[in-house]
């Protein structure tokens, strides 16, 4: 519980370093799941923990530090996909994956496992479910949780959720016949 006259320095720092070994490596993921790049995932987890030190004495105690903290890392990423800068370096990103993805197949076998394959396809949806699949089976958020964080309709987020598990599931669909497909032309 903060005090009534705000946290003395000593309290802060306690409670950052506190916050940031509870919290850090989830916000990273999270920021990742936007940004869907690791150095950038780690710059917006170091700017989320100095707004939290900024602002920690006007916390309000409405949701949880989780929750607060969540919302502030996806504003910043939000913030971040606005800018043309970020747009310019996916676009380089894109460009150069295509440089590196001529894998030998021993390679690309080694490569994809399950997992890999599941993430690819989570980033492959629209930002408005991939958010909703990450905060829900990723970070293991509440559909309340979620409500309170992102300020949609607990419906809506349902039917998120519901839209895409039903998109993934298709796409494993779809990759299992073209699997199946290269498997019978060879």
């Amino acid at each position: 519980m903060k005090p009534k006259d705000g946290y003395r320095e000593s309290e802060k720092r306690e409670l950052l370093e506190l916050l940031m070994d509870e919290y850090g490596d989830s916000i990273k993921r999270l920021a990742y799941s936007y940004t869907k790049n690791w150095d950038m995932a780690e710059d917006i987890t170091q700017e989320v923990f100095i707004t939290c030190y900024i602002k920690l004495d006007g916390f309000r105690e409405e949701s949880s530090y989780k929750t607060w903290l969540y919302r502030i890392t996806i504003n910043k990423c939000k913030d971040l996909l606005k800018t043309k800068w970020l747009q310019n370096i996916v676009q380089i990103d894109k460009f150069m994956s295509y440089f590196k993805s001529h894998l030998t197949v021993e390679e690309e076998v080694v490569k994809k496992n399950e997992e890999e394959e599941l993430a690819a396809l989570i980033f492959e949806l629209p930002l408005k479910y991939r958010e909703i699949i990450i905060l829900y089976y990723y970070e293991q958020l509440k559909i309340r949780e979620i409500h309170s964080l992102t300020g949609l309709n607990i419906e809506t987020i349902k039917s998120r959720l519901r839209r895409g598990k039903k998109m993934l599931y298709d796409k494993l669909l779809e990759e299992e016949v073209e699997y199946e497909k290269r498997f019978k032309q060879s």
